[in-house]
């Protein structure tokens, strides 16, 4: 059914022939264009791809002068149905027709496409959940209002924030890391580039969910995928 959430494994699968990627909730694509005008046309046709009020509750874009990186998700509960899977189409063969390619970036690029979080370790996560959300201006993530649920952007510009629980205090390590969730055929060559640069792996117990790296003064770092998650 069009509403129904697809899975990882579902949502991976429908769209890797076509230059999408699954990461963390969502679909996402670059296209390399030559100027900002480019890229501003690149939108447009997404945006016509997706035929009216689709593009508002599925879309967002960010464009540059050298790539446009299209978003594909429905917002209103921040997981993805059929629906995302026919848009991410239809943007991909409306692009095709104008001579563009929507790709992840795996292996090219600047970088592949990605999402950054920040965990937040906590024995106390309601406690401290306010705080945050308010400094950063930030709200709660859509289907997702606990007191220990994520909070996000409103803008969807800077990192989403998650809250880890602890059962005792760590006074003697870095106690908010970053997650960088990568596509899943990207996570080998970035583990090893951050490992040619110094990096040591810490635990891989639950790869290829994640694994935790961390730089020479031992501040911890994960580099995580949608696999091995369901």
């Amino acid at each position: 059914m069009e509403g129904t959430r697809l899975s990882r494994q579902e949502a991976s699968d429908a769209v890797g022939d076509i230059g999408w990627r699954f990461t963390l909730g969502a679909l996402r694509t670059a296209v390399a264009v030559t100027s900002l005008a480019q890229a501003s046309e690149t939108a447009m046709t997404a945006v016509a791809a997706a035929a009216g009020p689709l593009a508002d509750e599925h879309l967002w874009v960010d464009l540059r002068n050298d790539r446009a990186v299209l978003t594909v998700q429905t917002l209103a509960t921040a997981w993805l149905t059929r629906a995302d899977i026919d848009l991410a189409r239809d943007i991909s063969a409306a692009l095709a027709g104008r001579g563009l390619t929507t790709a992840p970036d795996v292996g090219s690029g600047p970088r592949s496409v990605q999402v950054i979080e920040i965990a937040i370790d906590a024995l106390d996560i309601p406690s401290i959940r306010p705080f945050w959300r308010a400094l950063l201006a930030y709200v709660d993530e859509p289907g997702a209002t606990g007191p220990e649920d994520p909070i996000v952007d409103p803008l969807r510009q800077s990192p989403s924030i998650w809250f880890q629980q602890m059962d005792a205090p760590r006074p003697q390590r870095n106690r908010i890391h970053f997650d960088v969730c990568v596509p899943h055929d990207e996570a080998a060559a970035r583990m090893a580039a951050a490992l040619a640069a110094g990096g040591t792996q810490k635990y891989d117990k639950e790869a290829p969910a994640f694994w935790v790296l961390a730089d020479a003064e031992g501040n911890e770092a994960c580099i995580t995928t949608w696999q091995g998650r369901d």
